[in-house]
């Protein structure tokens, strides 16, 4: 399964999906090509020091549909497969979302549907409520609102703050969404086809 990822920042769950690929966690898969649409993310020398190939598509003024477009025309040109959104901070035109139907994916740090959109840790934390997460969701045409695929709960502590509750809802980011990744190459009907 060829996996193409987007980034707009630090690329923790890049990295996360990379290496459980490369570990051969996520069976049958490669990750083909990381898009930023920042030449600053930090994310492309992690990428890059993996062996994976960057490719950099900035807006540069342009309408959402033309920028996504040109960053479909690079995945489909690559075969791409599945697309994993990685702290890619751009809403998808509805044009990408058709383009890859039921084959984008996206990590949200909340148990969605509750605190969907920006912030969603510090929405829960102002909220007070007791439990929150992630949620690994395939991504449709609505703002953080396709099926679940997985989540993951994280329990909020009496002395959590918005930071320290971040840094734990991350790292059950990088655990849920390998899971998930892996789910999906188990059920692709070319995993066969592809060497790990």
């Amino acid at each position: 399964m060829n996996i193409g990822i987007l980034i707009s920042g630090r690329g923790s769950n890049m990295v996360a999906l990379v290496d459980a690929v490369k570990s051969g966690e996520i069976p049958a898969s490669e990750v083909v090509v990381v898009i930023s649409d920042k030449a600053d993310a930090g994310g492309l020398v992690k990428a890059r020091d993996r062996g994976v190939e960057t490719v950099v598509i900035e807006r540069h003024g342009r309408s959402r549909e033309e920028h996504d477009a040109e960053i479909i025309r690079e995945l489909a040109r690559r075969g791409v497969e599945i697309v994993c959104l990685a702290g890619y901070m751009r809403l998808l035109s509805p044009s990408f979302v058709q383009a890859f139907p039921n084959q984008i994916i996206n990590v949200h740090p909340s148990l969605l549907p509750a605190f969907p959109g920006l912030d969603a840790q510090r929405q829960a934390y102002e909220a007070g409520v007791k439990v929150t997460g992630c949620t690994v969701h395939y991504v449709d045409e609505l703002l953080d609102h396709g099926e679940v695929i997985l989540q993951r709960e994280v329990e909020v502590l009496d002395d959590d703050t918005v930071e320290t509750l971040s840094a734990r809802i991350l790292e059950q980011e990088h655990v849920v969404y390998v899971e998930a990744v892996r789910k999906i190459a188990s059920l692709s009907p070319t995993a066969t086809n592809i060497k790990a």
